[in-house]
């Protein structure tokens, strides 16, 4: 026999005799709900002694033997010698009872007996035991208990009840749980529907809220004022101005009289969102029903009228305090220092801080804080920095928001090294850094673009032991969604959970962003989901981004499914999502459902604007329905939108499109009376004008509008204008168009349209004709061309290999008084440099430096890479080492690749990863195609493992792999076995949003092959070809037919020399050799001279590999 001794407070010193006495297999039985251990409850077994030692009872004994339930509660509350039990204990012997029934009765019990009381405690453990055990009546019982008794009721409550009607989702399907609530007796009363939409406006379930309210209206209840007043703040927070002076009409009807606090958020909500007049009305009216506004009414009006950037009044409604019976107090003070320091107006600020000190109100850091803020904002940091020095004369300590806000409005100005100093002062002056301070430096780095220090800055915060809380989290984010970091966004996203914080709104937002940044669309889709699923509210903003990239992705089906999804989400449609949808219309060509659309947003309340119409005349004038847009053209001014100059271009553009020029240039007269042309317009209409041949009318339009301007326009203007031109009209009219502008003095700076003429020609390979031409205009027209033309020609010969009249071109520099500068020389060093020409490369750089022009960075890299390239590593890396004892030279990438490249191919190794490691010594932090040249390096020496270990630091160290990286890895493990791997990087190339091209698809299918693994290499084949529109090359077939010929798999390797026909393209002699090996391997000695035949009478010349592989005739 075993005893069981309870050790709750319930029971003090009992003898043994007292003891509840359980044999073990009742004990078993009883108590197996809770493993003799439930909510703080203890039995010790104790052996059956002496009954020598007794303890006296202090509070009440546990009779439990041979007891049925009904009477186990009954003996509690009788044998209790206290007049009451806390609720922690009420709930520990609830807990205590073998079966909900048996709880259940000494619940009512309880509720029954006047010296104990229900508490949310009690009650929220009896719903949740009875819903385990499906007791729905049982629980409306508890329910109506916590009613009458007005035991609060709160969210585990009513959660609990709406998972024991099988209602999913949370609080936010309250409407809809209500409902089943009353079908199964849960009828709420007034005190709970007030407290219930408290609850719901608490967890920012505003809408759940209103729908809730909307019910408690239909069953007749009055909500209270305090109701009302949640109701609207809530709503003021959504900028529902509606649906808040709706419910201040509501409450009059309901027989509330609105009282100060009420109509103060009115005047809040609508000052918030700038409507001041509507504000002063229930100012007004406030008088008028005598309930005079406070002190707290006008410095939420003083608020408003600041945020609308209305001073004056705000000043005007300050003085009408100071005068009447509300003297501004502290907060009045506080709001008007902070507003107008918002809007850098230092001259009131220092006003104001005056009238607060006459009216006996003491500065404190509060107000020494926004004063620092409003001086930051002026430029005033001497005196900013001067305020610390007065706070403290006056025995106020800046604090950690003082120090903040300084670094903020260092930061602002780009005082990044200021800010980092006062940062790392601050625990010297008493103040340790919060998260808040590191994510100022986060947010500041991200928006300059600088994602490498913005992370450095998040992981320096957590060594310092300052937990990242969610705000931290997505400044990040934002950085790294900026620079399109996937991976490292990825791991702080996936490892909020590991720090206790779940995403908020920003959170998969900025997620979503980076994914899209990355072309990962579908994450950003699948996150969509997961964030809608997890209550949280998506972003119009990010949705339309998405329904944008899947346009721009070709995934027009999906982003009309993202669209139709807005509905579900609550997402209103915006302008902008039409704007959007029209653009992915027009771009596809489908008109009719353009204007479909427009008509539906129009219906649907969403009023067009002039992006609106100006989108949809794009639609119609890029796919020849000029006519249709002039027609929207009236309805667009019938509709009170006004056209603007893009709206005229892009009608202009039309009729030129259509071929109606004419018609163009009656409508740009017609433009001109309303909109004045733009650039845009000329180069709209020109280029048509010209290509018609109206060269006249052409020059007329020019002419015309530069009489119209007050000043000459910029080169960049005739070059741009010249450009478009050329790309429409062809070179010959646009040569005679340029011709007149030049002979008549209307360009007064021939160059400049010299340039892009023979740009166009270089263009269009043509070098020659360049020449021509520039000899034309500066001979024939007297055009004096300025050195970036003569750099540009020079360029251009040389890009075209006419070397020496390049040469020529570079005398005829110097021999007309200009002087060469370093990009003249970059180019003709260049050039040496590429075709191999050391000697002339030397004696040209020996020369810059003779005529005193300095050689750059650009020249001194350009020089160690035609030394690299003709074979002199040793010549270039002597440079190098000469050109780092001078001080002035800063290495690029550019002067470090050609260096580890020409190392790497010569199998010095570890000098090229000496250099590579010494790099960040000068500055020089390693880009993506120095770690690509050297994981190559090492790939092609076969030591895989140094490539891999490359690979991951690059991607630690914030470089995005690029195609070239995944390619080169993909190869070098392929090439020592190791096919696992290297398909792990060919799958993680897909995923991370790169499109593979024919080169990686063929390393991945020719190191399958290798291995044997055909049916993947098959696989991967067809994928190329059918899946990503990648046309195979004449090296996947080779190496396809050559891996299934050893293979013994003849049949197909014929199959794939079949498509080599079909596909157009002509076999080589690895080719024959291929399926000459496979067929002899297989044991088909006739197969493989077939080929063998069919190879020599199509012209093909034998190799020794051939005959290697023909087999021997006996």
């Amino acid at each position: 026999m075993v005893a069981l001794l309870c050790s709750t407070s319930l029971c003090g010193d009992i003898t043994v005799g007292d003891a509840c006495l359980i044999s073990n297999s009742k004990a078993n039985c009883c108590w197996r709900r809770d493993n003799l251990v439930t909510g703080g409850l203890k039995f010790h077994a104790l052996k059956i002694g002496s009954r020598k030692k007794h303890w006296r009872m202090k509070s009440m004994r546990c009779s439990l033997v041979s007891m049925k339930s009904s009477d186990f509660s009954g003996s509690m509350i009788r044998k209790s010698s206290k007049p009451d039990l806390s609720s922690s204990e009420v709930t520990r012997v609830l807990m205590s009872f073998p079966d909900t029934d048996s709880s259940f009765s000494y619940f009512k019990s309880v509720a029954g007996n006047s010296n104990l009381v229900h508490t949310t405690e009690t009650c929220n453990y009896m719903l949740e035991a009875l819903r385990v055990d499906g007791k729905i009546e049982e629980m409306a019982y508890v329910f109506d208990l916590m009613q009458k008794r007005i035991i609060k009721r709160d969210t585990n409550t009513y959660l609990t009840i709406f998972k024991s009607l099988s209602v999913k989702g949370g609080l936010r399907q309250a409407p809809y749980a209500l409902r089943k609530m009353r079908e199964f007796g849960f009828v709420l009363n007034a005190y709970s529907y007030n407290g219930f939409i408290h609850l719901l406006l608490k967890s920012r379930f505003c809408t759940e809220a209103m729908e809730v309210y909307r019910r408690m209206i239909l069953e007749g209840f009055r909500p209270s004022l305090q109701t009302y007043s949640s109701l609207m703040v809530g709503l003021g927070k959504r900028r529902d101005i509606e649906s808040v002076m709706g419910l201040l009409k509501e409450m009059e009807t309901l027989g509330l009289k609105p009282n100060v606090y009420t109509f103060t958020i009115c005047i809040r909500v609508l000052g918030r969102a700038g409507k001041i007049s509507e504000a002063y009305e229930i100012l007004k009216r406030m008088d008028d029903e005598g309930c005079g506004p406070d002190v707290v009414t006008y410095t939420v009006l003083i608020d408003a009228l600041c945020t609308a950037r209305k001073l004056d009044c705000a000043k005007e409604v300050f003085e009408k305090m100071k005068t009447g019976r509300h003297k501004p107090d502290r907060v009045t003070y506080i709001t008007l220092l902070d507003r107008f320091s918002d809007n850098r107006d230092l001259d009131s600020v220092k006003q104001f801080w005056s009238e607060m000190e006459k009216d006996g109100h003491v500065p404190d850091v509060v107000t020494f804080t926004i004063l620092v803020d409003a001086l930051c904002k002026a430029g005033n940091f001497g005196e900013a920095f001067a305020t610390l020095d007065v706070m403290r004369d006056q025995g106020i300590l800046p604090n950690l928001h003082t120090y903040n806000t300084l670094i903020c409005g260092l930061l602002r100005v780009h005082r990044l090294d200021d800010a980092l100093e006062l940062f790392g002062n601050m625990e010297s002056l008493g103040v340790k850094p919060t998260a808040y301070t590191y994510i100022v430096f986060i947010d500041y780095y991200g928006k300059s673009g600088d994602s490498v220090s913005a992370l450095e800055t998040f992981e320096k915060m957590k060594t310092k032991g300052i937990a990242p809380n969610i705000v931290a989290c997505n400044a990040s984010l934002y950085s790294l969604a900026k620079a399109g970091r996937d991976r490292e966004a990825k791991q702080i996203f996936y490892g909020l959970k590991d720090i206790g914080l779940v995403p908020d709104s920003v959170t998969y937002n900025m997620m979503m962003k980076c994914y899209s940044k990355v072309g990962q669309i579908d994450e950003a889709i699948k996150l969509l989901s997961e964030m809608v699923e997890n209550c949280c509210e998506p972003d119009v903003i990010v949705v339309n981004s998405l329904i944008n990239t899947l346009y721009k992705a070709d995934r027009v089906d999906e982003a009309w499914k993202m669209f139709m999804r807005m509905k579900e989400m609550k997402l209103k449609p915006t302008v902008v999502t039409y704007n959007t949808l029209l653009a992915g219309l027009g771009k596809n060509g489908k008109i009719q459902e353009a204007i479909e659309l427009f008509e539906g947003m129009v219906q649907k309340g969403c009023p067009p604007n002039t992006i609106t119409f100006n989108t949809l005349f794009d639609c119609l004038c890029k796919n020849d329905e000029v006519t249709l847009a002039l027609k929207m053209l009236f309805k667009m001014m019938d509709m009170g939108c006004v056209p603007d100059v893009f709206t005229y271009n892009t009608i202009i553009f039309g009729l030129v499109k259509n071929g109606q020029v004419k018609d163009a240039m009656c409508f740009f007269h017609q433009m001109k009376k309303l909109v004045y042309p733009d650039f845009v317009t000329l180069c709209t209409l020109l280029p048509g004008v010209v290509k018609a041949g109206l060269i006249e009318d052409a020059y007329k339009i020019i002419a015309n509008f530069l009489y119209s301007c007050a000043d000459q326009p910029a080169n960049l203007f005739w070059e741009d204008l010249m450009g478009s031109i050329l790309a429409e009209a062809g070179i010959d009219n646009a040569v005679s168009f340029s011709e007149r502008l030049v002979a008549n003095g209307i360009c007064r700076d021939g160059d400049s349209i010299l340039v892009p003429i023979i740009r166009y020609s270089f263009k269009h390979n043509n070098a020659s004709g360049a020449r021509t031409l520039f000899e034309k205009f500066t001979k024939d027209l007297g055009v004096q061309p300025k050195l970036p033309t003569y750099n540009l020609l020079i360029g251009g010969l040389l890009e075209a290999d006419m070397i020496e009249i390049a040469q020529d071109v570079f005398l005829q520099v110097k021999s007309t008084g200009c002087i060469p500068d370093v990009a003249t020389y970059n180019f003709l060093l260049d050039a040496y440099g590429k075709s191999g020409k050391i000697d002339e490369l030397f004696e040209l750089y020996k020369e810059m430096s003779a005529h005193e022009c300095e050689p750059n960075t650009i020249t001194h890299n350009i020089v160690i890479s035609g030394l690299v390239k003709a074979g002199n590593v040793d010549d270039a890396l002597d440079l190098y080492y000469d050109l780092m004892s001078d001080r002035d030279f800063s290495p690029t990438a550019c002067t470090y690749g050609p260096l580890i490249d020409g190392l790497s191919k010569s199998g010095r190794l570890y000098e090229a990863k000496q250099l590579f490691e010494g790099m960040l010594d000068y500055g020089c932090r390693p880009n993506c195609a120095i770690y690509n040249i050297l994981i190559n390096g090492f790939g092609k020496a076969g030591e895989a493992d140094a490539a891999c270990a490359l690979f991951k630091r690059m991607v630690k160290e914030g470089v995005r792999p690029d195609l070239k990286t995944y390619s080169v890895l993909v190869d070098c493990l392929c090439m020592v076995g190791r096919v696992d791997e290297g398909l792990h990087y060919f799958r993680e190339l897909k995923e991370s949003g790169l499109n593979p091209d024919v080169v990686c698809y063929n390393l991945i299918i020719n190191g399958l092959g290798k291995s044997h693994r055909l049916e993947e290499a098959l696989v991967l084949f067809n994928e190329m070809k059918n899946s990503r529109g990648i046309t195979p090359d004449l090296y996947t077939y080779n190496s396809l037919i050559l891996n299934l010929g050893i293979a013994g798999m003849v049949e197909e390797a014929g199959k794939i020399y079949n498509e080599i026909q079909r596909a157009g393209l002509e076999p080589n002699v690895f080719t024959f050799n291929a399926l000459i090996r496979g067929y002899s391997l297989s044991g088909k000695p006739e197969h493989a001279y077939a080929v063998y035949q069919t190879m020599v009478t199509g012209g093909f010349s034998p190799n020794t590999g051939t005959y290697e592989q023909l087999p021997n005739r006996a």
